[in-house]
């Protein structure tokens, strides 16, 4: 229940998938931020006689000039699905988006074309960042190397799904819930967190092309005994899409030291222990760098891991440099 002095709220549990997709249609602005177009036109992507698959949408992120993605989108409620179903769903997207990448290029082409800020907004990205047109730009995003990327849609996400796409696939898979609550007079609320939230927040002050390192708080005795001696970091919660990004792995020791003290290369990222996390193993020990301390802003302390880049981290005087 969420509740205020004027109104309770209770939650609606999704009876139908249509009522999630209807949800998403609701809180699309505020859920993917300006820097990203959903597109929810049903249409059947595969080659005939293959793996056909109809994906629910497709999110377009222009949020790295570098490297924009395309993600496929799948709503699914987690009552009335199977952990298992859902993977084989998600898999049998990736192997249809594989065998039919021209069709994939034209379905998205034309729901583009049928909204036209949408089309403007791919007009203008593709302008200002080296892209002859729209079309080059989707035929760039869509033909590169490792081009597949997933957006799982859900009402609950159980531990046990979210280590089964951890586990399963070599492919990026994001996760995103949404619920709905209702008071009494008929208002709606919903619940989520913003698509990427986490890596949105850090990139106040580091270009999200230019991210590389993750910032990791640490104790004295896991710096010690596992940082230091161990050459590596593990039971970290990362954004999928985000691990080909990470090329260090830099350590925040927090107080009585309070700041950035080492930073690794990172030779691998797998997951760990059959959990819904990563280990990051180092290249070499980790070196040891001039303090980035806290700074003035204690709210800068990383309570969890944090995006930045190692060369923002090497030249800051202070966390408030960092993120």
């Amino acid at each position: 229940m969420l509740w205020n002095r004027e109104e309770k709220y209770t939650e609606i549990p999704y009876e139908r998938e249509s009522e999630l997709e209807d949800a998403v249609n609701e809180v699309k602005d505020a859920l993917f931020g300006s820097t990203r177009i959903y597109l929810d036109d049903k249409k059947k992507i595969g080659q005939k006689g293959g793996t056909n698959n109809l994906p629910d949408g497709y999110l377009i992120d222009l949020t790295n000039k570098q490297d924009p993605k395309i993600f496929v989108v799948e709503n699914d409620l987690a009552s009335h699905q199977h952990l298992k179903h859902i993977a084989v769903q998600i898999l049998e997207f990736s192997l249809a988006f594989e065998t039919s990448k021209v069709k994939v290029k034209n379905i998205i082409k034309e729901m583009l074309q049928k909204r036209a800020d949408k089309w403007r907004k791919c007009e203008s990205f593709a302008q200002k960042n080296g892209y002859e047109n729209v079309d080059y730009l989707l035929e760039s995003i869509i033909h590169k190397k490792d081009s597949f990327n997933a957006l799982l849609i859900i009402d609950e996400l159980g531990e046990e799904l979210e280590t089964v796409l951890i586990s399963r696939f070599k492919f990026p898979v994001e996760v995103t819930t949404l619920k709905r609550y209702k008071s009494d007079s008929g208002k709606m609320l919903y619940e989520f967190e913003p698509f990427l939230n986490e890596v949105a927040e850090d990139t106040e002050k580091v270009d999200i092309s230019d991210i590389d390192t993750i910032v990791i708080p640490a104790r004295e005795d896991g710096f010690k005994e596992v940082f230091i001696d161990k050459n590596c970091w593990y039971a970290i919660r990362l954004n999928s899409s985000m691990i080909p990004k990470i090329k260090y792995i830099a350590a925040y020791q927090v107080a009585p030291v309070s700041a950035i003290t080492h930073i690794a290369e990172v030779k691998s990222i797998e997951q760990w222990n059959d959990t819904n996390k990563y280990i990051l193993h180092f290249t070499e020990p980790a070196e040891k760098i001039r303090k980035v301390p806290l700074g003035t802003r204690k709210g800068k302390a990383p309570q969890s891991p944090r995006y930045s880049s190692r060369d923002k981290i090497i030249h800051a005087k202070s966390l408030e440099d960092v993120f």
